[in-house]
Parts: structure tokens; sequence; C-alpha cells
């Protein structure tokens, strides 16, 4: 392996991150408190919470997190952590589903005030504690200078961001960096959810988005998207032009199985936007896939070293779904093949790096989208990493 390694090195090829940065519970641990709970990470779309008070209960790698929103319909999120003894304020869904579990008086009161079940102390929609029975002033408790532990929350194309650590954030118009201005003419804060799927795939987090990254793999696991999209295997998925598009095949315009829908395009995009597949990846979660009628949209969960959630998020235009012959099947559909191969080869990758004899891969020329993680990761974990 090591004569292969040392070859590769004297090539085109590059080497990926080590096998056990996939594997080991340390290194995930790491990528935990240094990414993770570090980094804006996408947790959803702003229609979950659609109404002043509204909320959520978020389980985020080991914190419970409330989201919501507050009198001035503004997104606010908090740890899920009453000041006084550390109880939590909202349950989990979890905990809302258990048969033997007591229910208990608290959590977001009439979308008015967030109450804490244990001693009703009671903060308002921007987290500031608003009272505390039978603590009067002279006991030395000021109401004023008591909050919620925050955690930054702001918004993109209809997509909700959290910072679990928000005094280290950096501007949330950096960590958006050039999507901004690559997606600007896609209505994605209108547009609605009208199906989500969600799988569990037996997979590094690291593994999804280096096959996200690439379309050397898709010759041979995707055929069905390669007869839509034949660009996506000549010369093994090199050279595609993402700013301005990749082409579907001639007179395909969607991502379906025909390559062709009923619905229109997005009103404001340009010729090639009408006709060509779009993507991007926003570390460390986010993926999105724009057709010129919809859009499908990945957020990623990383459980552990060789677990994955992800939610797919299937998102359409209001006046279309509101048609009486509105049908997402055809996009749905076709994304459930192509997502399903995907995670299988995913999973594939996975279990093949456990060998004791794969100590590394490496990259190909065509794989060169796939690089960057390697940085992102080394930037954010390798000081911590034992030599």
């Amino acid at each position: 392996m090591t004569e292969f390694l040392e070859l590769m090195e004297n090539s085109a090829m590059t080497l990926t991150l080590p096998s056990d940065w996939y594997l080991s519970n340390d290194i995930f641990a790491l990528e935990k408190e240094h990414i993770f709970l570090n980094e804006w990470i996408c947790v959803g779309r702003e229609e979950e919470i659609p109404e002043p008070g509204d909320h959520k209960v978020l389980g985020l790698y080991g914190e419970s997190i409330l989201m919501l929103r507050n009198n001035e319909s503004e997104l606010r999120a908090f740890y899920n952590v009453c000041r006084h003894r550390g109880a939590q304020l909202c349950p989990s869904a979890d905990q809302k589903n258990s048969d033997d579990r007591v229910p208990l008086k608290g959590g977001v009161v009439g979308g008015k005030a967030i109450m804490c079940p244990y001693h009703a102390w009671s903060y308002d929609l921007n987290g500031q504690l608003i009272r505390a029975p039978h603590l009067a002033p002279e006991m030395g408790l000021d109401l004023d200078e008591i909050r919620l532990h925050p955690v930054a929350c702001e918004s993109w194309a209809g997509f909700i961001f959290l910072h679990l650590s928000p005094e280290l954030a950096k501007p949330f118009s950096e960590h958006l960096g050039e999507s901004v201005e690559r997606f600007k003419r896609y209505p994605l804060a209108e547009l609605v959810v009208a199906k989500t799927l969600s799988y569990n795939v037996d997979a590094n987090w690291k593994v999804l988005c280096e096959n996200y990254n690439e379309c050397y793999h898709c010759g041979p696991v995707h055929p069905e998207l390669c007869q839509l999209v034949p660009a996506f295997k000549e010369n093994g998925g090199a050279d595609l032009d993402w700013d301005n598009g990749v082409p579907h095949r001639k007179g395909a315009t969607s991502f379906t199985m025909t390559g062709t829908t009923n619905r229109k395009p997005f009103p404001n995009l340009d010729e090639l936007e009408k006709e060509r597949h779009k993507g991007d990846l926003i570390y460390p979660n986010l993926f999105l896939s724009l057709a010129s009628d919809h859009v499908a949209a990945f957020i990623l969960h990383a459980e552990g070293p060789t677990k994955t959630r992800i939610d797919c998020h299937f998102l359409f235009s209001q006046d279309e779904i509101n048609l009486d012959n509105f049908d997402p099947s055809d996009a749905v559909d076709f994304w459930h093949l192509v997502n399903r191969q995907d995670w299988s080869i995913c999973e594939r990758v996975q279990t093949g790096m456990s060998s004791r004899v794969h100590t590394q891969g490496v990259f190909s020329p065509m794989e060169d989208w796939s690089l960057d993680i390697r940085q992102y990761v080394k930037d954010r974990i390798g000081p911590y990493v034992e030599a």
C-alpha cells in the first residue's frame, strides 16, 4: 500500500484524508466540537415556523436548541436550558411522544412567552427573563441582567442557519460566499417544500460531501442520470461548468426521468438556467441542486463517524403547488432513484475504508471538486489531531 501511495504522489493523483478520519470516534468528536458546534449549519426552512410564537425544538450534536419566531416575526434561537437550575424549557419530540412521561406545564406558552416547567421562570421571545416567581429585587435578582443562552440565527433563500457558538461566528455573508450571487435569479426564498424524503446512511458525512462534489462516479453509478445529462459521464465527468450550469440532453429542461415537466420554469432565470442544472455545496451540511422548475435541497445531520441522516426537501413554486394537477412525483421519483444509488455507493466506500489494508485513498484529476473538503476539515481540526 505504501508503494502505491508513493506512486500516486508522483502522478496527477492526490491523496485523500487518512482513512481513520472517516472511521474514528475521536476524529468525529473533534469535528463535532470544531465544525458542527463552531460553524454555521443549515437546520431547515423558514416555513417550518411561519408565525410569531411558532417554535421548534432541535437536537443538534448533543445539544437541545429552541428555535422560534418572536413577536416581530424575527427568527431567534436559544439553548433549551433555563438559567435557574438548567431544566429543559420545552420537551423534545421524543419526550412529547413518550408514553411514560407525565405532561408538564411550560414551554412556549400561548405563543407569547417561554416558561420553565420547573419553577416557572419566564422569558420573552427574545430570551429576556421577565418573571421569577417569589423572588423580589431586594434578593439580588436583576431580571434585566438574565437572558437565555443565545444561538446565532440567520436565514438565506428560505433556509435557516444556526451557529451554536455565536461569540465565535464569522459574518454570515462570508459563510455563504459566492452562492448568493450564483443563485440570485432563483426564487429560493419563495419556494415551498412539497415533499421531504429522509434517509439514514451508513457512511461518514465527508464521504457524502466528496461524492456530491464529483461526477467521476456518475457513469457507473447513475446510468439514468447520465442519459438525462450526458456531460456527467463525458471525460469521466471532468471540466463541468457549474457556474453556468451543466446542460441536459437536447430537449430536456428538468431533473425528471423524461427530462420534461408540465411545470413552468422559474420566471427570472436566464436562458442557460432554463435549460441547465446547477449545484452547490455550502459547507458543512447543505447540498443544493437546482433545476428550472424545482430545487432539491439536502440537509445533512452527522450522527457519528459512520452514520449520517439526510433530509431531502423538494421545493416548488407556490403557484404550481396551488394548481389542481400539481404532481411532484416526476422529480421526486427520479431524485429518489439517484439518491439511493448515491447512498449505496457511499456505504460501499465506508465499508471498504474499514479494511485493515486501506489507510488512505486517492483523488483522480476528474475529482478535483472533492479536494476542497480536505483543507476545510484540516483547517478546523488539524491542529488538534495527534501526529
